[in-house]
């Protein structure tokens, strides 16, 4: 008896949870709290930051071993879902955490040098960094919209701070104050959009929405259908896909450029699982509805992207608008909404994240201290100066473009190869007049490395020479970009294995 009721013995029982399912979330969640009890114990500066950068690398390396053994797993056994249905773990999800993973540890390693270089605290800018990670991995196996919901935020509010992390530079504190503002905007927006989604069927699960639409005729679809545009908006600012992208230059230029490397690689391959999860799984008898939204974002994308680029001046803000137009290309994969779309879109994040990664890296070791002079003037006559520098930058820009032997050229041909095999015609000739037009923007970048500079010349005594860490992203996503561009068929069998439906 309690307080006068009866006790009727019922004894209430959690879900069961799969821990392998779940694992990776964990050891980076583990790696984050034991960087900051690093911190908290020692004070010299030197060894802190050493041992941070340990546990971190430590973290993603036993994140990467346990989607090695959920490949295995669930290619052999099939798809787990754990924790009452919210979890769903598949190929698709491990093929998106090896992204988020290869890109976390890519950063680490270019955040290594920088953070020495501009004297920032290490140890709480690894922490964030894996927590933000950590919510990414999540948000790649998310089955229900709460999980998605709350992986949204777990990797967006330590990405507000990493943007603003330079404190002494306005421009990095202004990128975070923007990012937080419209983020926090956008999530609002998401957040509603599950209601609407709730409340028209009745659950929050992508599996049980799809059983309940299978089940059941709407004869009023009208909160449904704005639901769905609601979770479109939110996780097209993830995305930056136009005209939710107002965040992407102003953030992208001001944040620290290890930051910006992230970002650019693992929040879009987050953001686009998200996306192909929710289409595919919860709304796949909604396509008539969506796909002509998916067109419209996949159409201004590539315009806005492609075109706004011509006119800017910072080699930052062109990456950015080059990254609004590189989600366009995913977007024409998801609206085919054919195996082969899929399969193209997978394989464009999976090369996209080595090519924007090795382009930042260069852009982290050829800038000096200060980061903020990243002008088309400030980058003239690298090539000529540090040959290997500038020419790997020249390299990274021109395979963004689509140069045949790159792995941008192979993406770009399988998303229009899909397009044409759907009958899109009109989507192919859009995206391939936006990659003419984004060729015009890359060829700027790469003929300004080759030319000398017009006025004073930089001193070449400021220059620093490439650190080991450095070296090691840059010789890791040359290789990758210049493999899946000659012998792309691994990566292609990967990506195919990857597409749950």
């Amino acid at each position: 008896m309690i307080g006068g009721g009866i006790d009727t013995g019922t004894r209430i029982v959690g879900p069961d949870v799969d821990f392998l399912a779940i694992g990776p979330v964990l050891a980076l969640a583990v790696a984050a709290l034991v960087v900051i009890l690093v911190r908290a114990i020692l004070r010299k500066r030197g060894p802190v930051n050493q041992i941070s950068l340990g546990v971190g690398l430590a973290g993603v390396a036993a994140a990467g071993v346990l989607l090695g053994i959920q490949w295995n797993e669930v290619r052999d056994d099939g798809t787990i879902t754990t924790i009452a249905g919210a979890v769903r773990l598949d190929t698709f999800g491990v093929f998106l955490g090896v992204v988020v993973l290869a890109a976390t540890a890519m950063s680490l390693f270019l955040a290594a040098s920088y953070l020495e270089r501009e004297e920032l605290e290490a140890p709480e800018y690894y922490a964030l960094m894996l927590l933000s990670a950590a919510g990414m991995l999540t948000m790649t196996t998310a089955n229900d919209l709460i999980v998605v919901f709350v992986a949204l935020e777990l990797l967006s509010i330590p990405l507000y701070v990493l943007a603003a992390f330079d404190r002494r530079r306005l421009s990095s504190q202004e990128s975070g104050i923007k990012y937080f503002v419209l983020g926090a905007f956008s999530s609002a927006v998401f957040l509603y959009g599950i209601a609407l989604t709730y409340g028209a069927t009745g659950t929050t699960s992508l599996t049980g929405i799809a059983d309940f639409l299978s089940a059941n005729t709407l004869f009023e679809q009208g909160t449904l259908l704005a639901g769905l545009a609601l979770l479109l908006v939110g996780l097209g600012f993830k995305v930056a896909a136009v005209p939710f992208h107002m965040w992407t230059p102003d953030v992208y230029q001001g944040a620290p450029t290890p930051v910006t490397a992230f970002m650019s690689s693992a929040t879009k391959a987050a953001g686009f699982a998200a996306l192909l999860r929710l289409l595919g799984v919860a709304f796949p008898l909604y396509r008539t509805d969506w796909r002509p939204a998916i067109l419209g974002l996949a159409v201004l994308s590539l315009a806005v992207g492609s075109i706004a680029a011509v006119i800017q001046t910072d080699v930052k803000r062109i990456l950015a608008y080059s990254s609004i137009a590189h989600a366009g290309y995913i977007l024409i994969g998801l609206q085919v909404d054919t195996a082969r779309g899929r399969q193209a879109s997978l394989f464009y994040l999976l090369v996209y994240a080595f090519m924007t990664v090795g382009a930042f890296a260069v852009i982290t070791v050829a800038t000096r201290k200060g980061d903020d002079k990243h002008s088309l003037d400030d980058y003239r006559g690298l090539a000529l100066r540090r040959p290997v520098v500038g020419g790997l930058l020249g390299f990274f820009v021109l395979a963004q473009a689509g140069v045949p032997l790159t792995g941008g050229f192979v993406v770009k041909l399988e998303i229009f190869s899909s397009a044409v095999d759907a009958g899109e015609y009109g989507l192919a000739i859009v995206g391939v007049l936006a990659a003419v037009v984004a060729a015009f923007i890359y060829l700027r970048i790469a003929v300004a490395l080759f030319t000398s500079p017009g006025g004073e010349a930089a001193d070449a005594s400021e220059d620093r020479p490439v650190d080991r860490w450095t070296a090691a992203v840059l010789a890791v996503t040359t290789a990758a970009v210049l493999f899946a561009g000659i012998l792309p068929g691994a990566w292609l069998t990967f990506a195919k294995d990857a597409t749950f439906l």
